[in-house]
C-alpha cells in the first residue's frame, strides 16, 4: 500500500499508526478514532513496520501502545470481516491479527498497554500481548466475539486464561460480557489502574521504569518467563540457570555491580 493511500476514515495511511520517543520509551498509537482505532490491514502492516525499525533502535529500551480518542480499540476491523466470504479469506485476516500480537509478545523489549475506554476484542487481544496492562478506573475490557456467534480467534482464548483465574476467563469468553477496569485489577489482567485521563502518562512511567533495566536482562527475562511456563518445572530451572549464567559474562552485569557499589545508577549498554 502506498504511503499517500488513505482508510475509510479518511485518514492518511502514514497517519494510522503515531510513534512518539520519549526517554527512550516509544509509544505507538493507535490513531483511527472515528472508528474507536479498528484494527484492520493497514495498521497491522504499520505495527510490523514499527516493530522492525524499534528492534535495531538502541535509543529505545521498552513500548507503549496507545489509543487516540474515545477508547484504546474497539477491536478488529469489522468492515474487513464482513468483506469476508469464505472461511479461509477470515483466517488469513485472523493470522495477520495474530501474526502481530506475537511478534509483540516475543518482542526483546517489554511492552505497557494503556487502556481508556475500552479495549474489546482484537483491541483486548492486543493488550494481552503486551507484557504488562494500565487502565484507567471505568475503562471496559471484554471479548464480546460470543455475541456475534464466534469466538476471538488473535489469541484471546489462549492469552487470557494464562492471566486470570479460568473461570473468571472462561466466564468473559462464554458470556461475552466485558468487565470494568477495577475488576480487571483484581483479578490480575490490569497491572495499575490510572484515574481517569492517566492512563497514558501511568503507562509511560511504568514502561521508563522498565527502560531502566539492563535491555540483555529484559530480553532473557521476558523469554525465560514464557518460554518456562510452557515447560515442566525442572526443565524451567535448568533453562533459567543456563540463561542466567550467560548473562553473567555481560558488561552490564559489571556495571550493575560496580554502580551498585558506588551506590549510583547503572548505565546499561545492552552488551
Amino acid at each position: 500500500m502506498a504511503d499517500t493511500d488513505m482508510t475509510d476514515t479518511g485518514i492518511p495511511d502514514t497517519d494510522i499508526l503515531r510513534t512518539e520517543v520519549r526517554d527512550r520509551v516509544a509509544i505507538l498509537t493507535l490513531n483511527r478514532p472515528q472508528v474507536l482505532n479498528a484494527i484492520g490491514t493497514a495498521t497491522v502492516e504499520r505495527l510490523h513496520g514499527a516493530l522492525d525499525r524499534l528492534r535495531d533502535d538502541d535509543q529505545v529500551r521498552a513500548l507503549v501502545l496507545a489509543g487516540e480518542g474515545r477508547a484504546f480499540s474497539a477491536g478488529a476491523d469489522l468492515g474487513e470481516i464482513e468483506s469476508c466470504t469464505e472461511p479461509y479469506q477470515f483466517r488469513a485476516f485472523v493470522g495477520r491479527l495474530t501474526e502481530v500480537f506475537g511478534r509483540i509478545q516475543d518482542f526483546p523489549k517489554p511492552s505497557v498497554a494503556a487502556v481508556h475506554g475500552f479495549a474489546f476484542g482484537g483491541g483486548l487481544e492486543l493488550a494481552l500481548a503486551c507484557d504488562l496492562r494500565v487502565a484507567e478506573r471505568g475503562a471496559r475490557l471484554g471479548l464480546p466475539e460470543m455475541k456475534l456467534g464466534v469466538l476471538p480467534g488473535a489469541g484471546g482464548t489462549q492469552r487470557l486464561p494464562r492471566l486470570v483465574p479460568t473461570g473468571i476467563a472462561k466466564q468473559m469468553i462464554l458470556t461475552g460480557e466485558p468487565i470494568d477496569a477495577e475488576r480487571a485489577y483484581a483479578v490480575g489482567l490490569v497491572n495499575e489502574l490510572a484515574e481517569p485521563g492517566g492512563a497514558l502518562a501511568a503507562a509511560t512511567v511504568l514502561a521508563g521504569q522498565l527502560a531502566e533495566g539492563a535491555p540483555l536482562a529484559l530480553a532473557a527475562g521476558k523469554k525465560l518467563i514464557d518460554s518456562g511456563l510452557r515447560m515442566d518445572l525442572d526443565a524451567a530451572i535448568g533453562y533459567e540457570r543456563e540463561v542466567v549464567s550467560v548473562l553473567f559474562s555481560s558488561r552490564d552485569r559489571t556495571e550493575g555491580l560496580e554502580a551498585f557499589r558506588g551506590r549510583r545508577a547503572p548505565d546499561f549498554h545492552g552488551a
